[in-house]
């Protein structure tokens, strides 16, 4: 039977981060084109008004800065989410949203928490743990380059800096690891050759036949072959006409 490819690319694999980063440079743009604020959508830990921000706070930024900083990281997270976990792609990002968002909202200092960072962290945390917990190579290169890339991004989980939501960043770690965890469906597995499945059987292997218990070779006697027994060959001639060239025929230059 046929295994299926579990990385196959098509349009979303780009399609779904690009319009994903591109509506929060449209909910920016609409800000400063209007005149609005949208800050005071953001996560208000523990109060109840402040619930809303979990969905929304994603997509609000307090700057151009913090908006491009957030950009890069969510495109190349997305894509490569896409692409290595597809089935549960939608998933991660949309339970990651609220799971962390509510987080923040229950470790969170009174302020208003807003931007996309809260999502980079459960990105960065699920493709990092989940590559280690599934042992498939693809998957543990994919979660070293993230570490290579975004290692550093480990410190912002603690107040090292002030105007920085550090609960929204642990909450996202949490979040990112806790999915690793739960989501093993779907998720491509390593290879297991025939020697590694449980119904393998020593006795039945004809390779392991040549060797004894402790593992030294066993030479088996080949029965010889009877040169009379085997038939001669036949050779089949076929002859092939060439058919005769028109005497009328004329060349064209």
């Amino acid at each position: 039977m046929k295994q299926t490819e579990p990385f196959k690319f098509t349009t979303g694999v780009i399609a779904y981060p690009l319009f994903f980063v591109l509506t929060l440079w449209l909910v920016f743009w609409f800000e400063i084109r209007f005149g609005f604020n949208f800050s005071n959508y953001g996560v208000y830990p523990q109060n109840l008004k402040g619930l809303r921000g979990v969905i929304f706070s994603p997509f609000i930024h307090g700057d151009i800065e913090h908006l491009y900083h957030n950009s890069i990281p969510l495109l190349v997270l997305c894509t490569a989410l896409f692409y290595f976990y597809r089935p549960v792609a939608w998933k991660v990002i949309l339970y990651g949203i609220l799971l962390s968002g509510f987080l923040t909202w229950c470790i969170g200092r009174p302020s208003y928490h807003i931007g996309a960072s809260g999502l980079i962290y459960v990105l960065v945390s699920f493709t990092f743990f989940k590559g280690v917990f599934a042992k498939y190579y693809r998957l543990i290169a994919l979660s070293l380059l993230v570490v290579f890339l975004y290692g550093s991004m480990i410190w912002y989980t603690m107040p090292i800096k002030e105007g920085i939501s550090w609960e929204g960043h642990l909450s996202g770690l949490i979040t990112g690891l806790v999915f690793a965890m739960l989501f093993k469906k779907q998720i491509a597995q390593p290879k297991k050759y025939v020697w590694e499945q449980d119904n393998f059987n020593e006795e039945d292997d004809v390779f392991l036949q040549h060797f004894d218990e402790n593992g030294n070779f066993i030479e088996t006697e080949v029965e010889p072959i009877d040169i009379d027994e085997i038939p001669p060959p036949v050779v089949k001639y076929f002859l092939k006409v060439k058919p005769k060239e028109d005497e009328n025929f004329t060349a064209k230059g």
